[in-house]
């Protein structure tokens, strides 16, 4: 099997309501699609959702670099064999983890429908049936958060994962109203998305967080103060894990050896795709310490490929790709499989999703062929 071309979309997912992190806002999600076509017809599809404050990537240069770089290069090649093509990508660019993902996570597409077999199959069998959905709340008003977090609950989400990181008192009163809210029972994990700066401030943080029973603390710090993320978790009984501060081998081998987590964000999008993720996942392993699936909002297509390898792998302790639940329009049908509080993966060749071309077609910014 050789791939024969490569289709580049440029799309602009629409959001329901504005995604709202410490370092941006986002009133849509901009991503890249990618069809992969081999020489006996069979298609598969990949995406990569840049982002320059966690991966270093714009979606500009993403683009070009998937036109004018990866795709060309790859014409002809055996989407089988990853490894190999993970070698050639790394040969032509440095770093770029989400434009090799996209290209990554066709690859396992189109391999999955010729041997008519789910990705999950490829990467070691299932492990896990199902795994829990976690709802994820954008930065708001401490009110307006815990209303949000009581509806949820309702519908029957048992876990929040709180973005923070505005400032530390404001973040500490909106951790305090969402507990208040939803009561004990409730899993509350806060991503600070690197917003607390030092440990200094996270410290005094959790100091007025002591009762409010937090599941973890996700990334207070910047991403490379791993010394700072050591600290914190020598002097806190809360969890601690590293997300920003965990995109390849390097970082997880500095992390591994400070024991500076307790937990790892393994995100498609940071690493380079389904292969790399597999990689961490395993050191992660070795080292004794639990991993999750994270989201930078892709569509049906990247969710799909992150849900793949969480549930191939028991170190897979938590999940949080939501994506296709925030889109008013996504282009293809994951959000199916979501049914709350949990998502039941399929059993479909490759990544199981099927792709609505039409509603491709009309998101689409602009796009390329490369034969």
């Amino acid at each position: 099997m050789k791939i024969k071309q490569v289709e580049i979309f440029a799309i602009d997912l629409p959001l329901i309501e504005p995604f709202i992190v410490s370092y941006d806002t986002y009133p849509s999600m901009p991503s890249i699609i990618v069809k992969m076509t081999t020489e006996c017809g069979l298609v598969g599809w990949g995406e990569s959702v840049p982002d320059d404050h966690v991966t270093g990537e714009t979606l500009e240069g993403t683009y070009a670099v998937l036109k004018h770089r990866l795709a060309p290069r790859i014409i002809g090649q055996n989407p089988m064999e990853f490894e190999k093509i993970h070698e050639l990508m790394d040969s032509l660019v440095k770093n770029a983890p989400a434009a090799k993902a996209a290209i990554d996570i066709a690859c396992f597409d189109v391999t999955g429908k010729k041997l008519d077999v789910p990705v999950y199959q490829l990467i070691g069998g299932r492990y896990h049936d199902k795994f829990p959905i976690t709802h994820v709340l954008s930065i708001g008003e401490p009110e307006k958060m815990a209303a949000q977090a009581a509806e949820k609950a309702a519908e029957g989400y048992r876990s929040f994962k709180m973005k923070v990181g505005r400032d530390v008192a404001g973040d500490v009163a909106r951790i305090q109203a969402v507990r208040a809210r939803v009561g004990e029972d409730i899993a509350i994990r806060v991503d600070v998305n690197q917003g607390w700066k030092n440990s200094g401030n996270t410290l005094q943080a959790l100091s007025q967080l002591q009762s409010a029973g937090l599941d973890w603390l996700e990334q207070p710090v910047a991403a490379d103060d791993i010394d700072a993320m050591v600290e914190i978790k020598s002097k806190t009984t809360v969890p601690v894990m590293i997300d920003e501060g965990l995109c390849g081998m390097r970082e997880m081998r500095e992390i591994i050896a400070k024991r500076a987590a307790d937990k790892v964000n393994i995100k498609l999008m940071k690493c380079g795709g389904i292969y790399r993720a597999m990689q961490l996942a395993a050191m992660a392993e070795m080292a004794g310490m639990e991993c999750q699936i994270g989201s930078m909002l892709e569509s049906s297509v990247g969710s799909a490929a992150g849900f793949h390898v969480a549930f191939s792998k028991k170190v897979m302790t938590s999940v949080e790709l939501t994506g296709p639940l925030k889109f008013s329009k996504d282009i293809g049908n994951l959000r199916e499989s979501y049914r709350i509080p949990f998502i039941e993966l399929g059993t479909g060749a490759g990544l199981g999703v099927e792709i609505d071309e039409s509603v491709l077609s009309e998101l689409t910014q602009y796009s390329d062929v490369v034969r």
